[in-house]
């Protein structure tokens, strides 16, 4: 029998809602997927912060229409959203300030962790996937700035590591990594607790200054640079991101692509 999960809302409470006042934090056992369930929320208008958390997600979402795996048994991944309303002066660059956020909070040395433009955490020079992320706006009836939208923030790591029989390869092409093959005692509760704060912080800094900053520190977890990638049908090797955190890359004649939204895909050199 698995042992319930601990999560202690009531600490990540206190932790985040200083940061965004009128926040709640809310765990379920089960749930559709997290991010519609605040989507739809917005769409009564109720468009306080809140830390959604479902212990087994049955219809999560990812990029592209993919599913989101979200194991029966509760721990063997972290899938929440957090949803907020953010008026950046820019939205370019989000999804990477978030990946950012994460794996610094996971991996502050930065031995083990990379990010893969645009969304997701790889473990370094393994091209293993450990977790995603999945940025929806939505307008606001109500919204005090031109720029503001509801923001849903969708999440989603793996904590333990799961037999490669086990897996949809249509979901996971380059490998599967869990959490606690970097750090064997963290479980899904204590690993929530550690990034939950940077990422609200990361994305308050965002609305109120921009990216710039994050985006910065980028080129020391980008795991695409120099390689040679796919887009499309376009191939070439990549080289860094932009200011406004688009993937630059260049092709076989030499000339330098932008890209500010696509799946790049790893190509033999």
């Amino acid at each position: 029998m698995n042992r319930p999960l601990h999560w202690d809302p009531e600490t990540l409470w206190q932790t985040l809602e200083p940061l965004a006042p009128g926040l709640s934090v809310e765990i379920l056992p089960t749930a559709g997927s997290t991010s519609t369930e605040l989507l739809e929320r917005s769409r009564r208008g109720l468009t306080e912060p809140c830390l959604l958390l479902a212990e087994r997600q049955t219809a999560g979402r990812g990029r592209l229409g993919r599913s989101w795996w979200s194991d029966a048994a509760p721990g063997s991944t972290l899938t929440f959203s957090l949803g907020l309303r953010l008026a950046p002066a820019d939205w370019s660059g989000l999804s990477l300030v978030v990946g950012l956020a994460l794996a610094e909070a996971l991996d502050p040395a930065g031995e083990h962790l990379g990010l893969k433009w645009p969304n997701d955490l790889w473990l370094r020079g393994q091209d293993r996937k450990l977790g995603g992320l999945l940025i929806e706006v939505a307008p606001l009836a109500d919204a005090t700035a031109p720029n503001e939208r509801w923001l849903v923030i969708g999440v989603g790591l793996n904590i333990a590591p799961r037999p490669a029989q086990d897996l949809d390869p249509a979901l996971f092409r380059t490998g599967h990594a869990g959490l606690q093959e970097i750090a064997p005692a963290l479980a899904a509760p204590a690993a929530l607790h550690r990034i939950a704060r940077p990422l609200l912080r990361a994305v308050l800094d965002f609305g109120a200054h921009g990216g710039a900053q994050a985006l910065a520190r980028f080129a020391t977890r980008d795991v695409l640079a120099g390689r040679r990638v796919q887009i499309g049908e376009q191939a070439g090797v990549a080289c860094g991101i932009g200011h406004d955190g688009a993937l630059l890359l260049r092709d076989d004649a030499g000339r330098l692509h932008t890209h500010h939204s696509g799946e790049a895909s790893v190509r033999p050199c």
